[in-house]
């Protein structure tokens, strides 16, 4: 909301000298927020002065343009011309050559003078052209940044001003004014106006406040105005989506007069552009009193105003030229061939007034915020209307602002207002809190006296009644968002100062803390970023096609996924099942920017629906829904489980001198992903795989001892890798996260370290090439007995010496006793089991 200090001033004590910047601090010191400060003269300088057209000669050229030769003068007849400089002529008559022909001799025009700077940093200075000295310019309203007009220029007369030759015209147009530009919060919707700022500005420096609407006198009225009539069949929620309708008849308006000039300015620096006096003065009431308008002309209406839910199928074209689509849910305004405005947020095309309008019927009512925010958003039509109205309007209101505006309509358009008024409504319960002694104090930790509360909360406007118990307070109408106890204390806070609240850091209760699975998850975390690993973070939105391809190991399997109703992207409009399409586009992003060694790696939800997805069931506002209904809610919510996915693609480090660097491959793929189990004290079993988007060849299969499965590791498959152009070889992993922490131990209990020595042995077994070595090892695990420590595959080889389609597999077996050292006999006994049982089941033979 930006707010011209000179409007401001009219209902708030601001010191003369004060500036934007005062007035924001002001403001913030009530919580508002500031965001700008607007000045005309920040990129406008003089000299620009008032200059009366004295000659003109048309002179055509030879590209067929016609110019205009002026003689203009700046400083009244007879007075001296107290300017001086470069192209300043001390006769006070300028020779301007200008473009336009809206003008004529005699009339009184802007002249910005040599010297003198315009919007966009361009000056002013004399200059030879079609064949004279041009010693200043006759300026447009887009030359002086009022506005977009620049089909000709600025006629004074055409504004209804006649003002002295040589007349400052930052004086004469509002230019010397300015602005503060602040952010109104959705709460605070009553600060999107003059009357709700200067309340503030007056809370805050503890001024006097002249209430904009004690300035306008309400009309007694003779009778009804135009027949409206309130039929909501559909209301959202209960609530109405209009509960006053206040309509007036002023006839007789001149639409062609112009805008004054102190109107036109405010508005301008307010961030609204002067449109037509009949427009401007629609706006300017919105601005000063916060409740939006709608002018009709009222010749165009047919029958009687109803105000109703939309029909299926129903259309409208708004004033910005759409014809929209309407939902049951909009909430119109309709006579008798239908829809003429969406309520609240933008009037229909048909009814709007124009040039030739002579008799205005001035809409002013109070909507449902709820029904004005679901149409904005709908519709995606933001306006100014709609802004103040989905944030919530003084409902007392509406016949002050009717009144305001007839009554400019009458002062500024000549046009006579009709003594009826139509004001249908339901007036709504005042809201009624009891704030308990103690209250504020409990909440905020300050011990507000009785008087600072009274004051606080009688300076918004509130009706305060003292009682045993606390004080009982009744809300302003301007003011709905105060309707618990809450609500009140904040604005006692906020009025008697932020500052006033200590800052105490609280104390944490004992037994608190992290809880299991936070703790699991940190530790996985902080274990794989300090083994070097890259934590990203990815949006979750993913297309059919990466759902369908990381979401199960089958190829051609369809996965069912989680579509968004009103995606980013259409392309990517499903949440995903795996972490894997995030990574590889964050690997490809970085590998396409030159960062090429990378492993990478995010711990996120994935998204599992079940039978239901979603719920019909739509719960009302302001109390707490039925268990039954909550569980329909729950229900339609999908199972989201954490997983841990990770990319390794290019080299493990940077290349250095004498050091090339080894590029990843499956195997580090695999580590971490048996790191991660490390770390959570679980036991992770790989064993040979087969997913889609893996090597098939180089896939491990990932699963607790108790069989359950929990993910793969391995090779990208080389298709894939080619698609998302990174390196070869490159790996990847990914790990039901959540199954992992639930199979992990309460408690890790370290193991004791044995003080009796190792006895280790190796093996080398010859397989057929199809045997998994990993099968091989389990089954000397299990051969070998209890003496067994440890048992770890070290070398694969096939060739010279071995049998075609045939492979040696060499295995170091680590034994050792609790309680004894063990002899050589024992350990090879033990062996020879191991042995003897990969023969029996894999046909193994000893080399």
């Amino acid at each position: 909301m930006r707010i011209p200090l000179s409007w401001l001033r009219e209902f708030a004590q601001v010191p003369a000298d004060a500036t934007a910047e005062d007035v924001m601090a002001d403001l913030v010191r009530v919580g508002l927020e500031e965001e700008d400060v607007h000045r005309p003269s920040d990129e406008l300088s003089g000299p620009i002065v008032v200059g009366q057209v004295l000659s003109l000669e048309k002179e055509p050229q030879k590209n067929g343009k016609t110019i205009n030769w002026c003689q203009v003068r700046v400083v009244p007849e007879g007075a001296e011309q107290t300017l001086t400089g470069e192209g300043i002529d001390p006769s006070g008559v300028q020779g301007i050559v200008c473009g336009a022909h809206n003008f004529e001799v005699g009339d009184k025009v802007v002249v910005t003078l040599p010297g003198a700077v315009l919007p966009g940093d361009f000056r002013i200075s004399p200059r030879k052209t079609y064949g004279h000295v041009s010693a200043g310019m006759i300026a447009s309203a887009r030359e002086l940044g009022l506005g977009d007009e620049h089909d000709g220029i600025i006629v004074l007369s055409d504004l209804g001003l006649d003002p002295e030759i040589g007349m400052d015209i930052f004086e004469l147009l509002g230019l010397d004014d300015e602005a503060a530009e602040i952010n109104v919060t959705p709460d605070r919707g009553y600060c999107f106006s003059l009357r709700g700022v200067a309340r503030e500005y007056a809370l805050a420096t503890g001024t006097a406040f002249v209430d904009p609407v004690s300035r306008v006198s309400v009309d007694e009225p003779t009778g009804e105005d135009y027949p409206v009539r309130l039929e909501d069949q559909a209301p959202i929620y209960g609530t109405a989506g209009c509960d006053r309708f206040v309509a007036r008849t002023v006839r007789g308006v001149d639409p062609t007069r112009p805008t004054p000039p102190w109107m036109a300015s405010r508005l301008r620096l307010a961030g609204m552009r002067s449109i037509s006096l009949i427009v401007d003065i629609s706006n300017y009431v919105m601005l000063e009193l916060g409740q939006p308008l709608h002018f009709y002309d009222a010749e165009k209406l047919r029958g009687p105003i109803v105000v109703r839910r939309a029909n299926p199928g129903e259309k409208l074209e708004t004033l910005d030229g759409k014809v929209r689509e309407l939902s049951t849910e909009d909430l119109l305004i309709t006579d008798d061939r239908g829809a003429i405005g969406l309520a609240g947020v933008m009037g229909g095309a048909e009814t709007e007034v124009g040039d030739g309008t002579s008799t205005v019927l001035i809409e002013s009512a109070h909507f449902d915020a709820i029904s004005m925010g679901r149409t904005r958003r709908r519709h995606r039509l933001p306006s100014e209307a709609s802004k103040r109205n989905e944030r919530g309007v003084d409902w007392a209101l509406a016949d002050v602002a009717a009144q305001r505006a007839a009554d400019l309509l009458v002062e500024l358009a000549g046009g006579t207002a009709e003594t009826t008024v139509t004001d249908v409504q339901v007036r709504p319960e005042p809201a009624v809190i009891d704030l308990p002694d103690g209250f504020a104090a409990r909440l905020i930790g300050i011990d507000y006296t009785r008087e600072q509360q009274v004051s606080a909360l009688a300076g918004i406007g509130a009706d305060v009644q003292e009682y045993d118990a606390g004080l009982r307070v009744t809300a302003p109408t301007w003011r709905p968002d105060l309707a618990i106890k809450e609500d009140l204390v904040e604005e006692i806070a906020r009025l008697v100062g932020y500052d006033q609240i200590p800052a105490t850091l609280p104390v944490a209760p004992p037994g608190r803390g992290l809880t299991r699975t936070q703790q699991q998850r940190r530790r996985v975390l902080q274990g794989l970023a300090d083994a070097g690993l890259t934590e990203v973070l990815n949006y979750p939105f993913v297309s059919t096609a990466q759902n369908n391809r990381f979401g199960t190991p089958v190829e051609g399997e369809e996965v069912p996924a989680v579509k968004l109703a009103n995606p980013i992207s259409s392309e990517f409009g499903y949440l995903r099942r795996s972490l894997l399409p995030g990574l590889l586009e964050a690997a490809r992003r970085n590998h396409a920017r030159g960062f090429r060694d990378l492993a990478l790696f995010e711990a996120g939800l994935v998204f599992e629906p079940g039978e239901q997805l979603g719920s019909a069931v739509l719960p009302p506002l302001g109390a707490k829904p039925a268990d039954e209904v909550l569980d329909e809610l729950y229900a339609g919510i999908p199972e989201q489980p954490w997983h841990l996915g990770g990319v390794l693609t290019g080299h493990e480090a940077p290349p250095a001198a004498g050091y090339a660097p080894r590029p990843w491959e499956w195997s580090d793929a695999l580590d971490v992903a048996l790191t991660v189990g490390e770390l959570l004290g679980v036991e992770v079993v790989a064993a040979q795989g087969r997913h889609q988007a893996f090597h098939p060849g180089r896939t491990a299969r990932l699963s607790l001892r108790t069989g359950e499965h929990i993910g793969f590791a391995g090779e990208l498959h080389p298709g894939l890798l080619k698609e998302q152009d990174l390196p070869a070889r490159s790996a990847a992993f990914e790990l039901d996260l959540e199954a992992l922490m639930e199979a992990a131990a309460d408690v890790v209990v370290a193991r004791p370290i044995s003080t009796f020595p190792v006895t280790t042995q190796d093996v080398a077994l010859v397989v057929d090439e199809a045997t998994v070595a990993g099968d091989v090892l389990e089954t000397l695990r299990e051969g070998a007995g209890e003496l067994l420590e440890d048992v770890a595959l070290f070398d694969v080889y096939s060739g010279a010496g071995i049998e075609d389609g045939r492979k040696s597999l060499a295995f170091g077996l680590r034994f050792r006793a609790a309680d004894r050292t063990l002899t050589a006999d024992e350990a090879s006994e033990a062996r020879a089991a191991a042995v003897a049982l990969a023969a029996e089941r894999h046909g193994a033979v000893q080399r």
